[in-house]
């Protein structure tokens, strides 16, 4: 099979499996905070790390959501690690909600103070990283036409971890439970690792 994205035969495919394909897609799991002080918990799947010197990451927003928002008026925010203890509190702050809802306390959240940034963090989460903004970019497609989507870019500037998770020097990424997410309404999450070398010249 073969398909142009804008010409998808919608009998065979229904449901569009782009984000089946690109799979699974960590999860940013983003706090904010407004320059009144209003505080936005929001999860975003186009969402990665982008940079290890130093430490970027970047979450893509479709639509103007509070986090862009909140995040254009104060330039910080946290990536929280979603994971498969949290998954039914992360889906839950994913409800579009009026600005000034605390999506945190709907969730049952506990916040947790940063310690470099503004934003509160998830406290139950075992990693947080505290972010300071780099770049929003409105997004445009292949004829300059302006998408209603936005790019934010942020350099980590603190880092928090669960030192239970931390073995012999190594974060144990299987034992978090991470989850990722794939397409339509599903989700992944890891819970083994395997290993391979780089091939060396």
């Amino acid at each position: 099979m073969f398909y142009e994205p804008e010409k998808r035969d919608k009998r065979l495919l229904p449901n569009d499996p782009f984000k089946a394909i690109v799979a699974p897609r960590p999860i940013g799991w983003i706090t904010s905070i407004s320059a009144k002080g209003e505080v936005n918990c929001a999860p975003y799947s186009f969402f990665n790390a982008i940079s290890s010197r130093p430490n970027l990451v970047m979450f893509a927003s479709e639509g103007v959501k509070d986090s862009v928002t909140f995040i254009q008026e104060t330039g910080e925010f946290v990536c929280n690690l979603a994971t498969w203890d949290l998954r039914e509190a992360m889906n839950l702050t994913s409800e579009p909600l009026r600005r000034g809802v605390n999506e945190m306390v709907r969730a049952g959240l506990e916040p947790a103070p940063s310690r470099l940034v503004k934003p509160p963090r998830v406290k139950a989460t075992p990693c947080a990283l505290e972010c300071k903004r780099l770049n929003v970019i409105r997004l445009q497609d292949l004829d300059g036409k302006p998408l209603d989507g936005h790019l934010v870019i942020g350099q980590v500037v603190g880092v928090h971890i669960d030192d239970r998770f931390i073995v012999n020097g190594k974060l144990d990424t299987a034992a978090m439970k991470p989850i990722a997410r794939c397409g339509y309404d599903e989700y992944a999450v890891v819970e083994s690792l395997f290993s391979m070398q780089r091939p060396q010249n």
